[in-house]
């Protein structure tokens, strides 16, 4: 795909918002104590104005990409609020994990941020779909749903954008950043298992699994952008 194929893509997706409604929130939903403060957390590093991302795309059709990407992350934002506003919790200002992810991605160039922000893209795909299957609350699950299918579409996108990054460097310098990357990965990983760990055993996950899967999903996001055929997750 093209930076024009992917602005497409974000443009499609906008409009399909624009005429979706949105969850009905009056309904209410119950979240179990531990999973509220989980989501609060997420809440939190789903916000932001996208402005420091933006500022070191470029231009032309990329550009008006990323600014519709930070769009849907913000759309993400407003959806956790209100959802945790119909279970009667109250959203938090910060969380010291999404302070350390934002200054991380901003201390380089756009390269650096993709790689940060996708290691935080797929940990978000193993969450959400654990917020999405296991909870009965109908609520709970169709916001983790429309959010999960966002980030689906996320990580190949990123995806693409790093593996043009990458095209220019040595296989021995590509070998060595995507070791690190890997142990970063790994490092980020079993924290947000640790942190979470209370909400993802009550959502049928156990910390193991939830690393597991999350190592995988990024192996298959290392392959497509080597340029190999595989499947996000």
């Amino acid at each position: 795909m093209t930076h024009r194929h992917w602005l497409q893509d974000f443009e499609t997706e906008a409009g399909r918002r624009r005429l979706r409604e949105d969850p009905p929130w009056a309904r209410g939903a119950r979240l179990d104590p531990d999973v509220a403060r989980s989501i609060q957390r997420f809440q939190v590093g789903e916000d932001g104005d996208g402005a420091n991302l933006i500022a070191k795309a470029g231009s032309g059709d990329y550009l008006a990409a990323v600014k519709l990407f930070v769009a849907e992350e913000q759309n993400h934002a407003r959806m956790l609020a209100e959802l945790l506003r119909a279970a009667g919790v109250p959203a938090i200002a910060s969380h010291w994990s999404d302070t350390v992810f934002v200054r991380l991605r901003r201390a380089l160039g756009l390269r650096l941020e993709l790689m940060v922000l996708l290691i935080a893209e797929v940990v978000a795909l193993r969450y959400y779909r654990a917020l999405r299957d296991g909870t009965a609350d109908p609520l709970v699950t169709r916001v983790a749903g429309l959010i999960l299918a966002d980030e689906e579409r996320h990580v190949p996108f990123h995806c693409h954008r790093l593996r043009i990054g990458f095209a220019t460097l040595g296989k021995p310098m590509r070998a060595l950043v995507f070791g690190a990357w890997r142990l970063l990965l790994l490092g980020v990983t079993i924290t947000v298992a640790a942190d979470h760990g209370r909400a993802l055993r009550k959502l049928g996950v156990g910390r193991l699994v939830f690393v597991a899967d999350v190592v995988t999903a990024f192996e298959a996001a290392l392959a497509r952008i080597r340029g190999e055929r595989a499947e996000v997750f």
